[in-house]
């Protein structure tokens, strides 16, 4: 159960306090509220009342995770129930339950149409099945009453309103198992004899191949980076681009050089301050976005790394201010990590990107580093922050 209702302000959860957050939110258009639970197992609900123009109507979608919480029978019995009263209730052309990565896969709801399409036509047809299905009257109709009600499956169910309740299986956990995808493929050419059940089948056992769970054995110094990668594709893609990942080997770092260039700049002070003022300004810029920006460490690059990488820095703003401004003030930053947590020493020069900072042996380029950084979301990776200190960290005496 949710413990917050959120409208304007946060009240502790109860219907009196949902109807007066629902009257709060109410303007000419409707009513939107939050319903949470932030401990776990954590709840966020969001509750859509939209003035009707024309009929009125109930849409509800609930996203869980992970799958397992409904490995058990008798979690999956009250769900069943649940879906059995809001279809009784609430008439509706087709409701489905499955895995959400499973879905996606299926390209759900337009099954290979055109958004328009899809749209105008609904779930017209038994595109696919899912592990629990609610068919209206309509579909029920168009399939044929009797085929439908003797579909091969662990329940159907008919409705009071004329729909069918169908369940493959007792539970969804398994629904990549070759025996679900067997008996699934078996239900859907039973409801569409116009497919072959080979073709249906091979499908289905293509796509539990995709979902199959892929270790991570990234690359160790971009590891740090890359474990946050995966969350952020659709959860059907994941085990495919962790594989991707643990395939990636980024360059080794060549910002560097065995004998530092002497300084030549005039006046090292006013050359520091304005090193000074780039940084600050990025901090200054992303503290809010990037907190962790403040403390600069070897986390914070990682941090940014991430940041710049989801939000697609390089290729969403113009190549001018990245150039002159983002990229310089990422090479300052950069070296200044590297003297405070790795104990290195300014070397500087009048021409920015000729910059040293000395660690151990080498001298390192932090301003040519940035710059490649900065070119594309895919440099991001190749030419990281995280890696760049993990490579500097091993020349440091």
């Amino acid at each position: 159960m949710p413990t917050i209702v959120k409208s304007r302000r946060k009240r502790k959860y109860s219907r009196d306090a949902v109807w007066r957050a629902l009257e709060e939110q109410r303007d000419e258009y409707g009513a939107v509220i939050g319903l949470y639970r932030p401990d776990n197992p954590a709840v966020s609900l969001s509750l859509n009342f939209v003035l009707a123009q024309e009929e009125s109507c109930f849409h509800s979608r609930l996203d869980m995770q992970p799958l397992r919480f409904f490995s058990g029978v008798e979690a999956c019995r009250m769900f069943v129930s649940l879906a059995r009263d809001w279809a009784t209730r609430y008439p509706a052309p087709y409701a489905s339950a499955h895995s959400i990565a499973d879905e996606q896969l299926t390209d759900s709801p337009r099954f290979g149409r055109k958004e328009r399409d899809a749209r105008r036509d609904g779930f017209d047809k038994v595109y696919e099945l899912f592990w629990l299905n609610v068919f209206g009257p309509k579909l029920v109709e168009s399939v044929g009453r009797e085929r439908m009600l003797s579909t091969p499956a662990h329940l159907v169910e008919e409705l009071p309103n004329g729909s069918v309740l169908l369940v493959l299986w007792p539970t969804p956990t398994e629904f990549a198992s070759d025996e679900a995808r067997v008996a699934q493929a078996r239900a859907h050419v039973h409801l569409r004899p116009d497919l072959d059940f080979d073709t249906v089948l091979r499908t289905l056992r293509e796509r539990s191949a995709a979902l199959v769970p892929v270790e991570p054995q990234f690359h160790p110094d971009v590891a740090p980076l890359l474990s946050r990668l995966p969350d952020e594709f659709a959860i059907s893609t994941r085990q495919r681009k962790i594989a991707e990942l643990n395939a990636f080997r980024p360059p080794v770092p060549e910002e560097w050089m065995p004998v530092a260039l002497p300084s030549d700049v005039v006046n090292p002070e006013l050359v520091r301050s304005h090193y000074d003022d780039l940084s600050e300004g990025l901090v200054a810029a992303l503290h809010t976005k990037v907190p962790a920006i403040m403390e600069e460490t070897a986390e914070s690059l990682t941090d940014l790394d991430f940041y710049f990488w989801r939000d697609n820095f390089p290729e969403r703003y113009a190549r001018e201010l990245i150039d002159s401004h983002t990229a310089p003030a990422l090479g300052a930053y950069l070296g200044d990590v590297l003297v405070r947590r790795l104990g290195g020493t300014w070397v500087l020069r009048e021409k920015m990107e000729e910059s040293q900072v000395r660690v151990g042996k080498r001298v390192w380029l932090p301003f040519l580093r940035a710059r490649r950084y900065m070119q594309s979301r895919q440099s991001l990776l190749e030419y990281s922050l995280t890696q760049y200190f993990k490579e500097v960290e091993r020349y440091r005496p």
